[in-house]
């Protein structure tokens, strides 16, 4: 192989080989977007649908489900804390006669509250807003809130959550949730 081929050859190798990291400033790299943070809905279990205990046959989003656990164990503690109990009395006297319905209602109420305020998209809440929910103009309320009855509906609200295990984390991310409703629950 004579000189000049040789020379040829070498020039053709090295183009090649250098062509493969020339940036083509036709195709420029996209970033690849973070991940999105799951809400707290998602994090709840989201829209994966499993069996629904109190509905024999029927499906339910894990999500919902765990919202509802928890807001019926709630419901539950604050029926037994002699601090919150008078704000329940309509509803207290109802379950002791044998009626369940303003239970039913509550819970569906809250937990579709809930569902909403986590991030599902496939709730609505059409429920009173906070203040009209929490004043003495509805009939089912028996009282004002006070700051320290917030706090101790908070506390119960935590003993509902561990009731249903729910992690640690979620349950700081709902208590953040929740303490943004102080102003227009709390009225006295």
């Amino acid at each position: 192989m004579n000189t000049l081929m040789k020379a040829a050859l070498c020039s053709t190798l090295l183009a090649t080989a250098f062509s493969g990291c020339k940036k083509d400033d036709d195709d420029p790299m996209t970033p690849t977007p973070p991940a999105p943070t799951p809400t707290l809905y998602q994090r709840l279990g989201g829209t994966t649908m499993v069996g629904d205990p109190a509905n024999p046959g029927q499906m339910i989003e894990q999500g919902y489900l765990g919202l509802r656990s928890v807001v019926d164990s709630t419901i539950f503690v604050i029926a037994g804390d002699a601090q919150l109990q008078p704000y329940f009395a309509v509803l207290l006297a109802e379950v002791g006669s044998g009626d369940l319905t303003g239970f039913a209602a509550l819970s569906e109420n809250l937990t579709e509250f809930f569902a909403v305020a986590t991030g599902s998209q496939n709730y609505n809440y059409d429920g009173l807003n906070m203040v009209d929910a929490h004043n003495s103009a509805n009939a089912r309320m028996t009282g004002l809130v006070t700051n320290a009855d917030f706090d101790q509906f908070i506390v119960d609200l935590v003993a509902g959550a561990a009731q249903n295990n729910v992690p640690t984390d979620i349950v700081t991310d709902i208590g953040a949730l929740v303490e943004t409703l102080r102003d227009p629950i709390v009225q006295q």
